[in-house]
């Protein structure tokens, strides 16, 4: 998940003063364009900056709502009581935001405000907001996947809705342009698993499959370490490839898209792609530094992918 400082995390946890969504973020989450001019190495808002303003507004309102959830997710911390608690709660008050826009009211959170906006203009439905913010619950509970079907399951969560609401933001949420997009949003997902398992494992999570684990022989020892032995770049080398599979599987929902849409999309998939090259050209070593694609990579695989289309 993204990680973002929580500055401003405090207080008490009932009665007038209970803290709520609002105060458990940094101010920098509840402005969206300052959320997104901090997020300009994240894969969200790839080419975000070259579409018409009023796509613009739309997908900042959707990253602030995803980036808010990953924040009470991951780092919203409290003295006296648990972090997983206080985070479950936290994300309790957000769904109830999320029912609040659908029940015709006002959202508590100015972040959830501006994204009752883009839910009442591009016709949203609540399924895929919920699904990410059960993302989050699940990550509270869940930190070991068994098997890649298990990992997948939690990517059409954390991940997929994304997409999703991306393609209701630009008119485009057919089905079949939906499981085009899922394909790249598990893919995006994954990259991100891979580029960060050290950061992961430092958190307590592996997202690494276990059974993936123990085909290649590593261990959670091997994943400590400081920088990655051969078994760990074989499998490094074995979930990158995946990764791409998934990538290749969705591009060609770029070539039945035009416009900004088509831009947006091949902006995504152009970030996956880059992503996953960064891996590749580190060796493989995902625990001696995080991989980050360069933007000179960046842009050409976006070239690419608008012009072919995939």
């Amino acid at each position: 998940m993204h990680s973002l400082e929580n500055d401003g995390v405090a207080g008490g946890s009932s009665g007038t003063d209970r803290t709520g969504v609002r105060e458990h973020v940094r101010p920098a989450v509840t402005g969206a364009e300052e959320v997104a001019a901090n997020a300009s190495g994240e894969n969200f808002p790839v080419a975000l900056r070259l579409l018409p303003e009023r796509y613009r507004r739309h997908l900042t309102a959707l990253y602030c709502f995803a980036r808010l959830t990953d924040d009470l997710g991951d780092e919203a911390r409290e003295s006296g009581q648990a972090d997983a608690d206080l985070r479950l709660r936290l994300l309790d008050e957000l769904t109830a935001d999320v029912d609040r826009i659908y029940q015709g009211k006002t959202p508590d959170s100015p972040v959830m405000r501006d994204m009752a906006v883009t839910v009442t203009e591009c016709k949203i439905p609540a399924q895929p907001l919920r699904d990410l913010i059960q993302a989050n619950r699940q990550d509270q509970q869940v930190t070991r996947y068994q098997t890649f079907a298990e990992l997948a399951q939690y990517c059409e969560l954390s991940a997929n809705p994304v997409g999703q609401i991306v393609l209701y933001i630009f008119g485009a949420g057919t089905p079949q342009r939906i499981t085009l997009s899922d394909s790249i949003c598990t893919a995006l997902q994954l990259a991100e698993h891979w580029q960060d398992v050290a950061e992961d494992l430092a958190n307590g999570r592996i997202y690494l499959p276990a059974e993936d684990l123990a085909r290649f022989n590593v261990t959670e020892a091997d994943l400590a370490a400081p920088s990655a032995g051969p078994a760990v770049r074989n499998l490094m080398r074995f979930e990158t490839d995946r990764a791409r599979g998934l990538l290749d599987e969705g591009a060609p929902l770029v070539g039945t898209l035009r416009g900004a849409d088509r831009l947006a999309v091949a902006g995504y998939l152009a970030g996956g792609r880059a992503a996953l090259a960064a891996i590749r050209a580190q060796g493989y070593d995902v625990l001696r530094a995080t991989a980050r694609p360069r933007k000179p990579r960046m842009a050409a695989e976006l070239a690419k992918a608008y012009a072919r289309g995939r």
